[in-house]
């Protein structure tokens, strides 16, 4: 009842303050529009941020179709406060940022030559042309600043049925840029999870070409992919579920989602969480990922922690038992919540209860506070240096593996021998 009511405040907040109506925003458009005639729109926002206001989605990047050349943007923003980024002058882009929003300004653009990777393009004024060389109708759909759609692709009527539509022939727009057979996937999953056969023929003839795109490019989709609410049905369209495993083979365990769904809603879900449960196993699988996409040092530290410690989870019975505070202590809770989901997700011999149990303990822990700083040592007539780290770190393990306590003798003892 709850989630139903703050579902309704959000759709009246969208529909009295619409995005666009935002003063900074109407600002920027009217930098764009001053010394145009009367009539002559120079700019669209268009995309996502269209896209998601009208599916009544939390909107977070926003872009704006022009026009105008990126000298002409610059020179209209130059003596105003506003910042402007030269995010991709030779694409014909630049960033404009105000205290709010970043809002990335495109120069409208026709594909001359494509090679599947890289577009050479010539810009334009037409927005009928601009909307052709985008992928799907959902994105080619154009919006002033008064609200009012322009809509050359009948994206909206496909937005609507949540249908995925590669705009005008799928074979050649996806002989442009390969990538869009996994932005295809993320807007299915994102929407609607059914791929139409003749769509999935043309896509599996063309896997191929995905080899050809960058790793970085094919990384950044798959985040946001698994960054997706709806990601965990995936397993309930083969079409789909077949078209991503050729892409990203080293995901061998996809059935594991199953198990997850039957907990995820105990604990927000996250990426790391996702990519532990469909790669850890004896194998270190998790390992080759992680090179083969050059992970971002964070996914790296996190995969990694959670392949150590289900090791240890694996063997011992006192991790989430008689060490659960210690464990808590040195991973954090959160750590440990996403744990104990990995685990039931990948051990089919871990049952529901066993689950609950475990997460209702860790929510109840009070994790202890290391009662001895480097003041404390200081005044015991330490000096400040290595040492004194070294004599904290030594303290803390005495402490930590004495059931977090500590005497003031113990104290004065481990400070001799090292001060010796």
């Amino acid at each position: 009842m709850l989630n139903l009511s703050f579902n309704f405040l959000k759709n009246i907040k969208s529909f009295i303050f619409p995005f666009y109506r935002h003063k900074e925003l109407k600002f920027i458009f009217k930098k764009l529009q001053d010394g145009t005639p009367e009539g002559k729109i120079v700019a669209r926002f268009v995309g996502g941020c269209v896209r998601k206001y009208l599916s009544n989605e939390r909107i977070d990047d926003i872009d704006v179709a022009t026009t105008l050349t990126t000298d002409q943007i610059k020179e209209k923003f130059r003596d105003t406060n506003l910042k402007v980024i030269e995010t991709g002058v030779k694409h014909g882009t630049v960033t404009i940022v105000s205290k709010n929003h970043k809002v990335e300004i495109t120069t409208l653009r026709k594909d001359i030559k494509t090679d599947g990777r890289h577009a050479e393009v010539e810009y334009t004024e037409d927005w009928q042309k601009d909307s052709e060389r985008r992928d799907f109708t959902i994105n080619a759909i154009y919006m002033d600043i008064n609200g009012k759609l322009f809509d050359p692709q009948m994206g909206t009527i496909d937005l609507k049925n949540k249908n995925i539509k590669f705009i005008g022939d799928p074979q050649k727009r996806i002989e442009e840029d390969y990538l869009r057979i996994i932005r295809f996937i993320r807007f299915k999953i994102m929407y609607d999870i059914v791929v139409e056969p003749t769509t999935s023929d043309v896509i599996k003839q063309n896997l191929d070409g995905v080899k050809k795109i960058s790793k970085e490019r094919i990384l950044i989709e798959l985040l946001k992919i698994l960054g997706l609410k709806n990601f965990l049905t995936i397993n309930q369209s083969s079409n789909l579920r077949e078209i991503f495993l050729m892409i990203f083979p080293e995901f061998l365990y996809l059935n594991r989602l199953d198990r997850l769904k039957k907990v995820y809603r105990y604990s927000k879900v996250n990426v790391d969480i996702l990519l532990a449960v469909m790669l850890i196993d004896e194998k270190d699988n998790h390992e080759y990922f992680i090179h083969k996409y050059n992970a971002p040092n964070k996914n790296k530290e996190t995969l990694e922690k959670f392949n150590k410690n289900l090791i240890k989870l694996k063997n011992s019975k006192e991790f989430f038992e008689k060490d659960l505070v210690k464990n808590a202590y040195l991973n954090g809770k959160n750590h440990l919540i996403a744990l104990n989901l990995i685990n039931f997700s990948i051990n089919s011999k871990v049952k529901l209860h066993d689950f609950t149990k475990t997460l209702n303990k860790i929510l109840k822990i009070k994790i202890p506070i290391f009662p001895i700083d480097g003041e404390t040592l200081k005044q015991k007539g330490m000096r400040e240096g290595q040492m004194l780290g070294n004599v904290l770190k030594t303290l803390e393990k005495d402490w930590i593996n004495n059931n977090f306590k500590i005497s003031n003798e113990r104290v004065e003892e481990i400070i001799k021998i090292n001060l010796n």
